[in-house]
This record gives C-alpha cells, structure tokens and sequence, in this order.
C-alpha cells in the first residue's frame, strides 16, 4: 500500500483536513511567548488523540492555520471542540492578563473553517467515469461529465 493511505483496523483512509480558527473578536494576541507556546501546546494537545497528525501549522497574530490527518473515528468537529477547549483553559492558566480582555474565559471565536485536503474533484469524476465502464461500460452521461471536466480543468 502507498504512503498516501494510512490503515486502520476495517479502513484504509486519507482524511486531510485545513483547519482555521481565530481568537474571539479576531484580536492579535497570538505574538511573542504566546505564539510559541501555543504552537507547543497544539502538538501536544493532538498528539494525545490517536492518529492525528499535524502535517503543517501556521500561527498568525490574529488566527491559527493547521493541515493535519485526522482518522475518520474521530469527528472534525469534536477534534476542533477539543483542542480550542483545552487550549483556551492552558492559555488562560498561563497567562492570566488575557482573562481581562476575555471575559468569560471566551479565548476563541464560536466557529471555525474546515476544508478537506486530497484528490481535487476532476480526479474524482474520472475515477468514478473509469469504474462506470469497467462494470457495465461507459454510459453517455458518464462521458459527458468527464468531458466536460477535462475541457474546464485545462
């Protein structure tokens, strides 16, 4: 098997995620000693959770940038709540001053963004075209949609 793929016990999965999450009111507090320690606190936060792996991380002032694998047992969603939960509690621990500007021991915006990291949709209609004609041969539609996305990709 590639590198591309990992393997769990009944799934074998590339589950790549770009994840982007900013601090409440999009305050540019992630500077300095602040922004080290929670570069080191993220690694080690996902580092507990199994299979999770931080392929790229990027911290801006104003906003933390992540490409991790995430094995698909775990939901984007609770690895997310996870980590700005405890993320927020170690920070606000350490730096007591931010508990000021942060009432309520709100360190993080409500939400975040997640994008999906792996074969680009062409690829994806191709090999859906291509697995369409091995069992019952090539049907119109199929060749219409593969058409129509090599001519929009070039």
């Amino acid at each position: 098997m590639s590198k591309r793929f990992r393997r769990l016990s009944h799934t074998i999965y590339e589950c790549k995620y770009h994840l982007i999450f900013c601090p409440k009111y999009r305050r540019r507090i992630l500077k300095d000693e602040i922004r080290a320690y929670v570069k080191q606190e993220i690694r080690n936060l996902l580092r507990q959770k199994e299979g999770i792996e931080i392929i790229e991380m990027n911290v801006q002032s104003d906003h933390v940038h992540l490409v991790v694998w995430i094995p698909p047992k775990y939901a984007v969603s609770a690895v997310m709540g996870y980590l700005k939960g405890k993320l927020a509690i170690r920070i606000f621990q350490r730096y007591e001053k931010l508990g000021k500007q942060f009432w309520g021991r709100h360190l993080w915006g409500r939400g975040y963004c997640v994008s999906t990291v792996g074969i680009d949709e062409t690829r994806i209609r191709e090999d859906t075209c291509n697995g369409k004609r091995i069992k019952s041969g090539r049907s119109k539609s199929c060749r219409a949609i593969c058409s129509t996305s090599q001519k929009t990709s070039q």
